[in-house]
């Protein structure tokens, strides 16, 4: 069965809460709806989960890190995510064991000759009964490993350990070091056996679908995945999209309405939105569009959407909220009226203006 783009933008907005903003979803709703929140920038999940619950206020996210029902760490592309703790203790250990040693290539000069495993063990000794900031670990390792560079063993710890990171770090405005907690003594529950790849593809449709194979690879980091998936295929329902890619979805799952009413929605940086497929056709309407948005060095700029797609960047200046459209909008008094609201959210001085 073809599927339009245009089917794939309005199944994919509703599945990501930004077709109704999620009006009755609350915070731990809207993480696990879309499995885990990218959370690179302490503020970003904030307007993130904003733009998809139109009831959230700060204190519910900062509320649900406190009491540890969410927690913060690295799952998704070895990047940090806001989850679930219950997610957490089975996605950190598939992505952890499939990831293997990659994200520690950066270090490997410095990690040369080091047996990784008293490494973490060290480390483990270090964090047990306590948080302490990475720059304080870095110095307990500094001080096991002489000579060595600190910095470069906290992160090598930190990469070979499951680790959360606990408030104050990450919450709303929060600037300075990082929190470092064994994620087990957080949670207070031991981390599950990692599971088959089957639990990851049906929480990824869930949220991201109908995808190819290269989508969720590219969504969750992990490679040659083919085989996996297509063991699976008799689960699973196919589309062939306006390219010829096929696409898998989970067949309970149904596609939304390509003439649905798609509202304008504001994005932080790095949203789930925009970094969830290989091809994001879906959500960008031209390569050059994507450009912008993801100008290089891993940067993802904050957006803004209307008529469902990505219609241009935002950014706060100096008493100036500036929207950079792409091209000429459909409605720039609803998009003005969304920037309001974002201004608002971000508790910017009550003098600052929109420049659309």
């Amino acid at each position: 069965m073809r599927i339009t783009t245009r089917t794939q933008n309005r199944t994919y907005l509703r599945r990501q809460l930004l077709l109704d903003g999620g009006a009755a979803a609350g915070v731990a709703d809207v993480v696990r709806r879309v499995v885990a929140v990218q959370a690179q920038d302490a503020d970003a999940p904030y307007i993130g989960i904003w733009a998809r619950s139109r009831e959230f206020a700060h204190g519910d996210l900062t509320a649900a890190l406190e009491d540890r029902s969410l927690v913060r760490g690295a799952l998704l592309r070895g990047t940090q995510h806001i989850a679930s703790g219950a997610d957490y203790r089975w996605l950190r250990p598939l992505i952890s064991a499939r990831m293997g040693a990659t994200g520690l290539s950066p270090f490997r000069r410095q990690l040369d000759g080091i047996d990784l495993a008293e490494l973490a063990a060290a480390a483990r000794d270090a964090l047990h009964g306590t948080t302490m900031t990475r720059p304080r670990l870095a110095k307990a390792l500094g001080e096991r490993y002489p000579g060595r560079e600190s910095i470069a063993l906290a992160w090598a710890a930190q990469h070979q350990l499951a680790l959360i990171h606990p408030p104050p770090t990450g919450t709303w405005r929060r600037r300075g070091h990082v929190h470092v907690a064994l994620a087990d003594e957080w949670l207070g529950a031991a981390l599950e056996a990692p599971p088959t790849i089957e639990r990851l593809l049906r929480r990824y449709l869930e949220s991201c679908g109908p995808a190819s194979i290269a989508d969720f690879q590219n969504w969750s980091g992990l490679r040659r995945l083919r085989q996996e998936v297509e063991a699976l295929r008799p689960q699973l329902r196919t589309y062939t999209d306006d390219s010829g890619q096929e696409l898998f979805d989970l067949p309970e799952l149904e596609l939304a309405d390509a003439e649905l009413d798609a509202p304008v929605r504001f994005l932080p940086a790095f949203d789930n939105l925009v970094l969830s497929h290989a091809d994001r056709s879906r959500i960008i309407a031209s390569p050059a569009d994507q450009a912008i948005i993801c100008p290089g060095l891993s940067a993802v700029l904050p957006t803004f959407l209307e008529d469902g797609f990505v219609a241009g960047t935002w950014e706060v200046r100096p008493g100036t909220l500036e929207l950079s459209p792409f091209r000429t909008l459909r409605d720039p008094a609803a998009v003005h009226t969304e920037a309001e609201r974002l201004l608002t959210f971000l508790q910017l001085p009550s003098d600052t203006t929109i420049n659309l």
